[in-house]
């Protein structure tokens, strides 16, 4: 990777590359969000047992649970459990908890994909009377949602939203019916779908989450072909520094996926791992930091 980058530097003029650190520095992080990309294969090589998608069990894991279902056939439990991830992203302490307690009902049961859509009243009006018993907190991505009722974007309106988008024939007609009107292309499809995208709180990196767990897991077959920097805030960043050295240059934001582009046609790492690379790398240019919320 680092010889790659060193050999990428004066063709492709990414100012940013401004010494040997940068060099390395950029490297390691290609390294390590490639390292959490094979995470996600890793728990899906093998079998996984009911118990790590049993929301109340000490053994649930919530990728692992996403797995498992998908294992099973049930693709709108792998949906809806990919979505709740999203909303509450996993923070650095206390892990899938705040999931947990949603969606096993503070271990009364659990808010699968059948039960609210058979009754989203019943699920709002739960999350209305229990929102402060619910523990954890929200990932870095996510620090600005709120659990509670009279928050600007409640957490109902995010689920109806996405309820709503989904539909009642649930995700494997939703996305076969996206297939069949953006065509074959991963690319295309997952552009698709980020441009029709209209769930409460899920601005730019919401639906880039997203979307790119739902590539990750299969349930359709998409993945992404720009990094999506307009809105961004780490990863443009980030693409500024390594093509002009200036995180807040006037370069516009298609030039700039140009050169992201074409720095991925030598790495071929793909812009899911572009995107979270550069957006790590900004924040320590010349001096490694493992970032691992």
């Amino acid at each position: 990777m680092e010889t790659e980058l060193t050999a990428a530097k004066p063709l492709l003029a990414l100012a940013g590359l401004a010494n040997q650190a940068t060099i390395e520095t950029l490297a390691l992080q290609f390294v390590a969000s490639q390292r959490r990309e094979d995470y996600y294969k890793h728990v899906q090589a093998k079998p996984v047992s009911a118990a790590r998608a049993a929301p109340n069990s000490p053994a649930f894991d919530a990728e692992r649970a996403v797995a498992h279902h998908m294992q099973q056939g049930d693709i709108d439990e792998a949906g809806w459990l990919i979505f709740l991830m999203t909303h509450f992203a996993r923070p650095v302490g206390s892990n899938w908890l705040r999931l947990q307690d949603v969606y096993g009902r503070l271990g009364n049961g659990r808010w699968d994909w059948a039960t609210v859509t058979a009754n989203p009243a019943a699920f709002y009006n739960w999350l209305d009377a229990n929102w402060q018993q619910i523990r954890g907190k929200f990932g870095n991505h996510r620090k600005y949602t709120s659990l509670r009722p009279n928050a600007p974007i409640p957490m109902r309106k995010t689920v109806a939203d996405y309820l709503a988008w989904i539909g009642p024939a649930g995700h494997t007609a939703f996305f076969a019916n996206v297939v069949r009107a953006a065509g074959n292309d991963p690319h295309v499809i997952f552009d698709h779908l980020y441009n029709q995208m209209r769930i409460g709180t899920f601005a730019r990196l919401g639906k880039f989450d997203y979307l790119s767990l739902i590539g990750r897991y299969g349930v359709a077959p998409i993945e992404a072909g720009s990094a999506y920097l307009k809105g961004a805030t780490g990863p443009e960043a980030g693409a500024r520094l390594l093509v002009d050295g200036s995180r807040k240059s006037a370069t516009p934001l298609s030039s700039i996926q140009g050169k992201l582009d074409a720095l991925d046609l030598r790495l071929k790492v793909g812009m899911v791992i572009m995107e979270d690379a550069l957006c790590n790398w900004q924040k320590s240019p010349d001096n490694f930091v493992h970032y691992l919320g």
